[in-house]
């Protein structure tokens, strides 16, 4: 039988999956001295190859040997629980303290995108209003665009209607003042 000797105990665990038997020698053809319960913490003595056995203390001082793929390097859940345990409580609070951050948070977003909507809203109602209020203006610039353009006629012909009846009166008073003012009689030079 070939027996390599661990350089340093090394600390090791029975699988969780089980509970194996621990014997005098590297085989099941030795006597069982006692049961190791799976998770037990165990110091890894030596490991025998050709019979797949191991060396190992455990916990109560015992010495022995059991079937080396009943060891593993990690804890068992023994060992493992409380410290899981702890960690789940953790992330626990913290899960509950990001919620409770998460739905103030949301909270506030919503608030926000309601003051938001609100305001868009009344922006809305406003760009409207001044839409109306500048087509109104359009509408009644244009009205007084024509009336202006109307008026600037209206005096054309005013100011043609008074220069017609000026050169008319003017006319008519040339005919008729000679008539109105007696003549003079020419004189007779005797050039005649």
């Amino acid at each position: 039988m070939l027996a390599l000797p661990v350089k340093a105990a090394q600390v090791r665990y029975i699988s969780d999956d089980l509970f194996t038997y621990m014997h005098r020698g590297p085989s099941t053809q030795y006597r069982i001295i006692g049961s190791v319960n799976s998770g037990t913490k165990v110091t890894l003595l030596e490991t025998n190859k050709e019979s797949g056995f191991s060396k190992v203390t455990d916990s109560r001082g015992r010495t022995g040997w059991v079937n080396t793929d009943f060891i593993s390097t990690q804890k068992g859940l023994k060992e493992r629980y409380p410290a899981l345990e702890k960690e789940l409580s953790e992330v626990k609070t913290a899960l509950a303290e990001a919620q409770s951050s998460g739905d103030e948070k949301m909270a506030s977003l919503k608030n926000s995108l309601q003051i938001r909507t609100d305001q868009i809203t009344e922006l809305e109602s406003q760009n409207n209003q001044l839409n109306e209020q500048l087509m109104s203006s359009q509408a009644e610039i244009r009205e007084l665009r024509a009336k202006i353009d109307t008026q600037k006629d209206d005096l054309l012909m005013k100011w043609f209607t008074y220069g017609g009846m000026v050169a008319g009166a003017g006319l008519l008073f040339g005919l008729i003042l000679p008539h109105l003012i007696p003549r003079r009689r020419k004189r007779n030079n005797g050039w005649a």
